[in-house]
């Protein structure tokens, strides 16, 4: 019962992380795009 605890708690965890993974590269991603210089030529 343990070992099913313990793994239940590590899958809960580890999704955790990924969503948090998630969420920081989708930031970087909205920074990037509002910082992204506007290219020469571009017509804007």
């Amino acid at each position: 019962m343990k070992k099913l605890l313990l793994i239940a708690l590590a899958a809960v965890g580890g999704l955790l992380v990924y969503r948090q993974i998630q969420a920081d590269r989708a930031e970087q991603d909205l920074w990037t795009e509002a910082t992204d210089s506007v290219p020469a030529g571009s017509g804007v």
